[in-house]
Parts: structure tokens; C-alpha cells; sequence
């Protein structure tokens, strides 16, 4: 993590060299180290939890190209918020993408099928992030800490260390129960290629996600008394109340008491909102820790990769763009935003780009760009058709470049408190008890407050508070960061011909698909060596 164990990782898992805690100094590859030597001590398992924590940030043993984690896919696109990016918002009204990539168009025409490489990608990510966490904890049970002769204080550690890996495999998993419903499961009680993994349900899923999550509730680090970029107690709660808000979906019982519940102890945890919006996603974000509850790190100069946010900076910068506005050496011209997005703001002030970067919008989390962009998509695979996005810019809040200007800086939030406002909001507006509407609607305020640089004027009324205005409020503050084909999916406008956006169902006008394609299906290469494995209906 930064200032304590960010690296540039050089080997796998309690296996190869690993790296020191400071992220400015590599240990030298060692292929002869055996888990016995590096588990000896602490500092050999900070060494191994840094693994399981990079692996959301890397691709690679070498970065960033070489030695790829993932086979079956470029290692530039196997990182996991780009490929997460992919499924959740190049999936819907927020975003397309113009390259042909293999397996990028089928995305935002919602014509993939079972062998998409972006799906597998995805799949064998969020599965090898897994079997690190499963690794770890068989390598830090007690009865292996007591083998190696660490007690006390350092055996507290460690145990800490467990619970954190228990908390980053019960939040993949959490992601596989959205994305693809019924995965391979598998946890520390299987040893590593004992078992051909069975493969799970949903609603069986969601039970040990939620299972797990309370299990180690107790046992995590305070909220915001961690090191930075590591996961915590409010980490915990701010993933119980997201599944909570979409268990209907999961498993066909509404749980929106219990998502007031938890999005209220995360609220209630000391998190504050930052005063500038558009400073959540610049490269010196990782000084937002009063409202971002979990991140993932990146750096432009020790965690190099074409992914993650450096993807986000690097993909929207195009056409009439200059690219040392966003601290870029260039950009790749790639991803814009739809109308429908754009609709979701008051009109702009300006569209020549004289107020970067929302145009003097009253809304200042409008950060688009217009010149030389067309709102009207008619051609995908054309840049200049779609509004492109602003929002991540490898700069510092001075303006100042990031280290780096081909990698970025930026840290990508995975829990923000805006969010726990808006799952609040939303869940006492769907029946869930413990909460209330005059609440709800003060979390809301504050959110908005925030988005008109802090006049009142965006602030709504009681009346103006619907389920609708959480949705939009929610494609307001929440854009591209990987949360708007789950959101339609609880909407019940994912799939709906009522609802569409361009190219939706590979139409230019937009259509509705087979409500099939809620899910995700279950990649061939996957299914081919795991004989336990069915696929999803309809693929």
C-alpha cells in the first residue's frame, strides 16, 4: 500500500521472490525460496498478503507485459477493474468503446456468448484472486503460525492479515454471484488441486459471502485504523450492504433492513465527503481517506499495467483532447459516453471546454468533454461520436502531473460513503425498516450539496425523492465506476426494451434483449476442464 506495502511484484505467491514492504525497494528474484523460509517471520507474510492485495492492480510477474497471470488473454486487458469496468459499464447506457478487440464489441451490442475472452478474463481473475486468498489463509492458520515459531504480538498480526484475505475472497466471490450467478467454488478447506471444484448456486453463494462477512466483522482492524488501501471493518459493512440492496436479485428475498443496517454503520463510522468532487479521481487521491472506504492502489512508476486506471485516464483522451491536461503522453481514443448519461445533468454552461473540466455545469460532477465530439453515436468505432469523459486525470489536485505520464497514479475507490448514502436512501424507499425518508433524503442533500460546490441549490424535496431519482442519482455520482449494469439489473432495465440506449441489442436506436443476459455465461474454456461445471440458461 502507499507508505507501506505497494510494490512491483516479481514472482507469485509464497513461491518466488517477493517484494519489501517500501514500495521504492525490490527484492532480488530468488527461485530457490520455499514457503518455509519466507513464512518464518512477519514480515514474510506482510511480504505475501502484499501479493494477494496486487494482484487487483497487476497483471503479471513482471509488469507491465511478461509472465502473465491470466492465460487465453492480452495481459493488458486482464487486470481486474478494466475487465470489471467492461462488464458493468460497457454493458449499458454509460459507456462504449471503439475497438474491435476480441470480445469488446459484443459488450455494448449485448450479443456476447460463452467463449468472450473479456468474459473469461474476468472469470479466471476473479478466480486466481481467490485461490491467493485460499492460499494465504491455509499458509496462516495457528497451527501453522505456531510451526513457524511466531506468537504473540506478530501471531496477532498475522491473524489480521487472515481476516483481511478472508474479506478480499468473500468480495470476489461476491463479484462472480453478480457477474456469472453459479461459479466454481472453492475455499481453504480444499487444498489446492485436490478437488475439481463443484460449482455453486446463487442463493448458496450469497449465504457464505454473508456468512463469511459476519464472521469476521469482529475480528477486522477499526474503520479507518488500518493502513491505508487495506481492508477494514467498514470495508466489511460497506460489502454487506451492497449485497443487501441487490438480494432480491441474488436470491429472490428482498434484505433492504438489513442494507440500512450496515450502510448505516459504515455512515456512522467517522467518513465525511471530500469538498470537491472532482478530485476523487486524481492522482493524489489517495488522500481522500475521509470518504473512500476501500481503494485499489496503483502507481505510475512500481505498479505499471494497462489496466485499472490507467485504462480509465488513458482510453477517454482523444480527438481535439490535449493530453497534458490529464498528465498523459498521449491518449488511446477509445471510450465516450452515451446521451443518456449526458441527460442525466443540467445543460452546460459551455461546450468549448473554457471551464475544464465540467464546462460550468451546475453540476460539477458533469466532466465531460464536447469539442469536436458528437452527441449522437452513429458509428461506435468512430471517437468523435460520444461525449468523452473527464472524471480520471493523471494529475495531482494542483495540477501538477502524475510520476508518471504513460502509468497512473490514481487509486481506484471501491467504497465511497456516497455510496452508502444512496444504498440508505434507496432501501428505505423499498420498504426496509430502521431507517427513514427524512434521513434518507439528508443523505441525498449532502451528496448534491457536494455536486453544486456547495450551494443548496441542487438540494431536492420529500416529493422529489423516488426510487426513480435514487437511479439517476446514482448514474449522477457514480459513473464508470462499475456499479450501472447491477443498478439497471435491480431496476429491472438491463435487458428491458422500455429502457435503451444506443447500439443496446446491437441496434443503433437501441432494443431490448432476453432477460437471459442478466447474467453472465459460464466460459467455455472453463467449463472444458471442470466437468462439474453447467452453464447458465440460455447461453
Amino acid at each position: 500500500m502507499r507508505n507501506s506495502i505497494k510494490i512491483l511484484l516479481v514472482t507469485g505467491l509464497l513461491t518466488g521472490s517477493l517484494t519489501s514492504c517500501d514500495k521504492n525497494k525490490v527484492l532480488s528474484p530468488n527461485y530457490e525460496v520455499t514457503s518455509q523460509q519466507i513464512l518464518s517471520n512477519v514480515s514474510g507474510y506482510t511480504e505475501s498478503l502484499a501479493k494477494v492485495y496486487a494482484a487487483f492492480a497487476l497483471t503479471g510477474n513482471q509488469g507491465p507485459a511478461g509472465s502473465a497471470d491470466i492465460q487465453g488473454i492480452d495481459e493488458g486487458t486482464s487486470d481486474f477493474f478494466r475487465l470489471y469496468w467492461y462488464a458493468q459499464e460497457l454493458t449499458t447506457d454509460e459507456a462504449v468503446l471503439a475497438w474491435g478487440d476480441p470480445g469488446v464489441p459484443d459488450m455494448h451490442n449485448m450479443t456476447w456468448s460463452s467463449s468472450n475472452v473479456i468474459l473469461l478474463g474476468l472469470y479466471e481473475r476473479c478466480l486466481y484472486q481467490i485461490t491467493l486468498c485460499n492460499q494465504f489463509i491455509i499458509q496462516s492458520t495457528d497451527a501453522q503460525l505456531a510451526s513457524h515459531g511466531i506468537t504473540g504480538n506478530d501471531a496477532t498480526t498475522v491473524r489480521n492479515y487472515r481476516n483481511e484475505a478472508r474479506f478480499l475472497r468473500a468480495y470476489q466471490y461476491a463479484n462472480l454471484m453478480d457477474l456469472f450467478a453459479r461459479p466454481a467454488f472453492t475455499t481453504d478447506a480444499d487444498a489446492i488441486g485436490s478437488v475439481v471444484p463443484p460449482q455453486t448456486t446463487r442463493a448458496a453463494l450469497f449465504t457464505y459471502i454473508e456468512s463469511e462477512l459476519k464472521a469476521i466483522d469482529p475480528l477486522m482492524v477499526a474503520p479507518r485504523q488500518n493502513q491505508y488501501g487495506r481492508a477494514d471493518q467498514a470495508a466489511v459493512w460497506a460489502l454487506l450492504a451492497r449485497i443487501y440492496l441487490n438480494a432480491n436479485v441474488y436470491t429472490g428475498t428482498a434484505r433492504y433492513t438489513d442494507a440500512i443496517t450496515y450502510s448505516n454503520k459504515v455512515i456512522g463510522a467517522g467518513y465525511s465527503l471530500i469538498s470537491n468532487y472532482d478530485n476523487l479521481f486524481l492522482a493524489d487521491n489517495n488522500n481522500n481517506t475521509s470518504e473512500n472506504i476501500f481503494s485499489i492502489e496503483y502507481d505510475g512508476n512500481n505498479l505499471q499495467g494497462y489496466g485499472g486506471t490507467t485504462f480509465m485516464t488513458h482510453a477517454p483522451v482523444g480527438g481535439s483532447m490535449p493530453a497534458n491536461l490529464f498528465g498523459l503522453s498521449g491518449g488511446w481514443a477509445g471510450a465516450r459516453t452515451t446521451s443518456n448519461l449526458i441527460n442525466l445533468f443540467p445543460a452546460p454552461a459551455t461546450t468549448d471546454a473554457t471551464n475544464f473540466p465540467n464546462n460550468g455545469n451546475a453540476d460539477k460532477r458533469a466532466e465531460f468533454w464536447y469539442p469536436g465530439q458528437n452527441q449522437t453515436i452513429n458509428d461506435i468505432t468512430a471517437f468523435t461520436d460520444g461525449i468523452a469523459v473527464n472524471k480520471w486525470r493523471n494529475v495531482t489536485i494542483s495540477g501538477a502531473q502524475g510520476s508518471n505520464i504513460n502509468y497512473s497514479d490514481v487509486d481506484e475507490p471501491v467504497f465511497r460513503l456516497s455510496e452508502m448514502y444512496l444504498i440508505y436512501a434507496e432501501a428505505v424507499l423499498r420498504g426496509g425498516t430502521g431507517g427513514d425518508a427524512t434521513t434518507a433524503l439528508s443523505y441525498i442533500n449532502k451528496i448534491r450539496t457536494r455536486a453544486y460546490a456547495g450551494s443548496l441549490a441542487g438540494n431536492i424535496t420529500p416529493a422529489q425523492l423516488t426510487l426513480q431519482f435514487i437511479l439517476d442519482e446514482r448514474g449522477r455520482e457514480l459513473y464508470w465506476e462499475g456499479q450501472r449494469r447491477t443498478d439497471l439489473i435491480r431496476y429491472g432495465l438491463f435487458t428491458s426494451s422500455t429502457y435503451v440506449w444506443p447500439f443496446k441489442g446491437g441496434a443503433k436506436a437501441g432494443a431490448g434483449v432476453a432477460d437471459f443476459r442478466n447474467i453472465f455465461p459460464i466460459p467455455d474454456q472453463d467449463r472444458a476442464v471442470n466437468p462439474n461445471l453447467t452453464q447458465n440458461p440460455g447461453y
